[in-house]
């Protein structure tokens, strides 16, 4: 490239990353104002929340004391009742994952690398199972459920996990069918069976479609209000969502929006930190073809 050609080629990169730029900022502000009011004092968050106040790029005055109070306001019971619903949140997803994981991947699996009668049919009458809303299928949960007395436990958020989903196991199936036929050729030599082939072959290679679908589901699971709402009903069953819904509820006025949005703001943070670190894995599922066709 030429000197004198130079400066356009910059603009031109510049101008290429623009529309990127502006998405990211118009994606990101909603959160830079939820933490910004987070950090205001009661009145000025009042006041933001009314039109009567612009909110600053930063608070003045940043009140860091906002988030420990409005831990210290959940539920009943000061600190408990989060530290509750933080704990149950997290047994809730970790569960989950693990029975997304295993599930969807042994089934991907079979799909994949299992002949049997049948298997064509079977694998798009699962894919049918995900054009039915889930509203369909919620009373005769509930009351399957209620039925084996597990309603005001975490059993019907974790249960349903280790059966698998649609959308996963079409993942896995997809990703899957790309493995080398020798290199299971090589593990049936070993010794090994289908199990043996799924969980020491099969299973390690499939990292990235792994980090998708434990992205997906800490998402889904972590911020599931539905579910949550519809089987628990004791305060020391409460996830994070419903423990956020009983605060909202709680203190409803605007003089406490503040203390909202800070448990907004923690509620969030897992998140993030998940989506930051797997990020390099997410990407590199994506890349590496595990939603074609």
């Amino acid at each position: 490239m030429t000197p004198t050609h130079a400066p356009r080629g910059v603009l031109t990169h510049f101008l290429r990353h623009v529309p990127l730029i502006l998405g990211a900022v118009l994606m990101l502000f909603p959160l830079w104002w939820m933490l910004v009011v987070s950090l205001e004092t009661e009145t000025r968050a009042g006041m933001a929340m009314l039109g009567g106040d612009v909110v600053q790029v930063w608070p003045e005055d940043p009140q860091w004391h906002n988030y420990a109070d409005a831990m210290r306001e959940v539920g009943s019971t000061p600190w408990i009742a989060f530290l509750d619903a933080l704990a149950n949140s997290i047994v809730v997803t970790v569960s989950v994952i693990v029975g997304t994981v295993l599930s969807c991947s042994l089934v991907g699996f079979a799909f994949a690398r299992v002949r049997f009668r049948g298997r064509a049919g079977m694998f798009l009458l699962m894919l049918a199972t995900m054009m039915l809303p889930a509203q369909v299928t919620m009373i005769p949960l509930f009351l399957l459920f209620r039925s084996m007395g597990w309603v005001d436990t975490l059993l019907p958020l974790i249960v349903p996990a280790f059966f698998g989903s649609a959308f996963n196991i079409f993942l896995y199936r997809q990703f899957i069918a790309g493995i080398p036929e020798a290199l299971l050729e090589a593990g049936r030599l070993d010794g090994l069976g289908w199990l043996g082939l799924w969980w020491r072959i099969v299973l390690p290679m499939c990292t990235p479609v792994t980090a998708i679908v434990a992205v997906f589901s800490f998402i889904y699971t972590w911020n599931d209000f539905m579910s949550p709402l519809i089987y628990l009903h004791s305060e020391s069953n409460y996830t994070l969502a419903i423990a956020l819904n009983s605060f909202r509820t709680q203190y409803a006025g605007l003089e406490d929006v503040h203390l909202l949005m800070a448990l907004s703001v923690v509620t969030m943070i897992p998140c993030i930190l998940l989506f930051l670190a797997a990020q390099k894995q997410f990407i590199e599922g994506l890349g590496s073809g595990a939603v074609k066709g």
